[in-house]
């Protein structure tokens, strides 16, 4: 009996050390991602207006970094707070970890070059070298054509620098391992022609994520094969409540299968009409994460080139409830 448990001992030691080995070997050796480029981007009104118009309205980056009023419908974005950063975001909303949204004015990126911050848009490593958690997605933006994520950067110079220190992101274990072998080089894609309205539909997109909130996930974050689209991601606001995504699938029960084009454009465009507030909500009352407001100021063309591209989606039947009171206010 001694003799099996001096093997055990021994198998046990064995993998204790197999283990610390393969922690170290991620550790020294991930993220895997090439140098950051040398790169200087001019500040012309033109790129910095595209830019604008992108962050704002399409990649909505100005969402998380943001403060966001949730007194009110979707959101919107505190007066004073664009780019400042600060949210967060903890195991209480489902995150292995605390992620803070970092500040993007000119006051959080000075000691990013251009060539950093574009490396940390589309692979997620930072100008230390350390792997973010996929919060931002950056996967989606990976696959943007270089010259939008250049407008971009051109125009978040352009902010107005706000002091506000955000305290450092940290995941839990193994996530916090794990993660580190998450980020790879940018595979950037040539911007469809707008005519082409599907493929540039697409481009779209994937530009504003719409898969990352418009999918199921497992556990750990990850969409699940072969349900994108399907909605049914769930967020949790502080007070408990719970609100999902919706279906953009051509499902015509559970998704936008019945939409026409002018019920798709209207629905976003309805936040722009000058006679529309947003109402005010109650902690346990309904809300949404969705920034309608900010999405509301795409171009009418790109909004139906994002309805022509959906229109290709195969139907996947998934009734999602849509918002689930707190228990406590119910």
């Amino acid at each position: 009996m001694k003799k099996i448990f001096k093997v055990l001992g021994y198998l046990l030691g064995v993998l204790v050390i197999l283990i610390i080995c393969g922690v170290a070997f991620v550790n020294f050796t991930f993220p895997k991602v090439s140098p950051a480029q040398d790169l200087t981007i001019d500040h012309s009104p033109d790129r910095v207006a595209r830019g604008a118009y992108l962050a704002n309205h399409v990649t909505v980056c100005v969402d998380c970094h943001s403060e966001r009023d949730f007194s009110l419908l979707s959101g919107p974005i505190q007066p004073g707070t664009l780019g400042s950063g600060g949210d967060r975001f903890d195991q209480s909303m489902g995150f292995p970890g605390v992620f803070y949204a970092k500040n993007i004015t000119p006051f959080g990126i000075s000691d990013y070059t251009d060539g950093e911050l574009y490396r940390l848009i589309t692979t997620g490593v930072t100008n230390e070298g350390r792997a973010m958690f996929p919060l931002m997605p950056y996967q989606f933006y990976s696959k943007m054509a270089p010259e939008d994520i250049y407008d971009i950067i051109a125009y978040l110079r352009t902010l107005e620098p706000i002091e506000n220190e955000i305290p450092e992101s940290k995941a839990d274990f193994p996530v916090s391992i794990i993660l580190k072998t998450i980020p790879k080089d940018a595979d950037p894609q040539p911007k469809p022609a707008k005519t082409d309205q599907v493929a540039y539909g697409k481009y779209l997109t994937n530009a504003a994520a719409c898969m990352e909130c418009h999918s199921p996930v497992d556990p750990q974050g990850t969409i699940l094969a072969g349900l994108e689209y399907s909605g049914g991601r769930e967020f949790a606001f502080p007070d408990g409540s719970m609100v999902r995504s919706a279906n953009l699938t051509q499902d015509q029960q559970s998704g936008i299968g019945t939409w026409s084009e002018d019920m798709f454009v209207g629905k976003f465009k309805q936040y722009l009409d000058s006679g529309y507030q947003l109402p005010k909500v109650q902690p346990g009352e309904f809300n949404t994460i969705m920034p309608w407001v900010m999405y509301a100021g795409m171009e009418e063309s790109d909004l139906k080139a994002i309805y022509a591209y959906l229109k290709t989606i195969d139907p996947i039947s998934n009734q999602v409830v849509k918002f689930t009171p707190s228990s406590t206010s119910e």
